[in-house]
């Protein structure tokens, strides 16, 4: 019976002072949106890139090449670059790399090289990604045309002007994506469209719908790439994964005889990295929002402080009637908790609210795990706990004499 008493007499000392309650209340509100919104937006990050990355196939290796580009568009014969310079600077050539596909672990081998330039059709111009590829390129990463046709060997031979296209920008340059046939000048350079690309979306290269798919060998000259620094290798099933990468870092190592000068990688490190990144982003993020309640439960203290203060006489009145220590402890401390855990729930649902209007902003799904929603009204009731036992042992420890002598 008492312990309904002091409940109720908590909670009608926080309704005689709504507005000061919900000012109190403010700052945890605040901090548990921030912890709901941030952790999701960190959250989708991380599902984001691991979708991203698992679209790719589990049997991607990328390989990376830390070399400098020599000469300028002349230094390319035949589609091949150069051995080395006359610095004696190793440089792949392209059929070396091709010889990788012998390798029974081997499935497909692409070079690729990218680069910024204006793209114009008809009075529209705009600056696209633009990316050199071969034709076992569009295998390695799992994407067709949904209209026409890839690059295939004869547009890498020749040096074919073709060109396969994103849907979004085929929309920004023609109104519309039934553009096989057209053409398009890049760099000035006049092309024919001759695919138009599958929409994948957004992924963590970028998006390919807005971009422009060359043959490799019109695409170096274009760039004014000499030097091959980036090739996709695809295996021929997730078991031979490990096969395949031993195998390019030999190939690779014979050639530079230097580990330093490249990386391979391939999905499962990729995904571990990317998965480590994000879950630091998350923590820092949910950190970051977590001072926010730290700063709301320091106004709780406050704020309660005062309530002590103001209530003094209440206080001695009640101890003087039978009221113990704990009882007026537990009062305070119950108006703290009471305060903190609905400026939580209400931060819940604000957050809730919140995260789901951003998801049209951040181009990403963002969701609520109910494990963080549960840490968050813990840590909030937590925070009531924690900053509201000053006060309320403050307030208990008042001797009746000396609360009922005070004005």
């Amino acid at each position: 019976m008492q312990l309904f008493q002091t409940i109720s007499m908590a909670f009608k000392a926080i309704a005689g002072n709504k507005v000061r309650s919900f000012l109190t209340m403010l700052g945890v509100i605040i901090g548990v949106m921030s912890v709901i919104v941030l952790v999701a937006i960190g959250q989708g990050t991380t599902a984001s890139v691991t979708e991203s990355i698992s679209s790719m196939g589990t049997n991607l290796l990328t390989v990376n090449i830390m070399t400098r580009s020599v000469g300028g568009k002349n230094a390319m014969r035949g589609g091949m670059t150069a051995s080395s310079n006359s610095k004696g600077t190793v440089i792949l050539k392209l059929d070396e790399i091709l010889e990788l596909e012998q390798d029974e672990s081997i499935a497909y081998v692409s070079p690729t090289c990218t680069g910024n330039l204006t793209v114009k059709a008809g009075s529209t111009n705009t600056t696209a990604s633009v990316m050199g590829v071969l034709p076992a390129y569009q295998y390695i990463i799992n994407q067709g045309v949904e209209q026409g046709r890839y690059i295939i060997d004869a547009d890498v031979d020749n040096r074919s002007a073709v060109c396969v296209i994103g849907v979004d920008l085929a929309q920004d340059l023609f109104g519309n994506t039934n553009v096989v046939g057209n053409t398009v000048y890049i760099d000035g350079r006049k092309f024919k469209i001759v695919g138009v690309l599958e929409s994948k979306g957004t992924s963590m290269t970028g998006s390919s719908d807005e971009s422009i798919v060359l043959p490799f060998t019109l695409a170096q000259r274009m760039l004014e790439s000499t030097t091959i620094s980036s090739i996709y290798v695809s295996a021929v099933d997730s078991l031979s994964v490990d096969a395949a990468q031993e195998f390019v870092e030999r190939f690779l190592y014979k050639k530079y005889q230097n580990e330093s000068t490249y990386s391979v990688m391939n999905q499962t490190q990729m995904l571990e990295t990317a998965n480590e990144t994000a879950s630091t982003l998350s923590l820092m993020l949910g950190g970051i929002a977590g001072i926010s309640l730290l700063v709301g439960g320091i106004g709780i203290m406050n704020i309660m402080l005062v309530s002590v203060t103001e209530r003094t006489r209440e206080i001695g009145i009640r101890k003087a009637i039978g009221a113990k220590r704990r009882n007026i402890l537990l009062q305070f401390l119950i108006e703290s908790v009471v305060i903190s855990g609905l400026g939580g729930l209400l931060g819940l649902v604000l957050g809730y609210g919140l995260m789901h209007v951003l998801e049209n902003y951040v181009g990403m799904s963002l969701s609520m795990s109910l494990g963080v929603a549960e840490l968050a009204i813990a840590f909030s009731m937590g925070v009531g706990v924690i900053f509201g036992l000053y006060p309320a042992n403050k307030a208990s420890c008042l001797k009746p004499i000396d609360a009922l002598h005070y004005s």
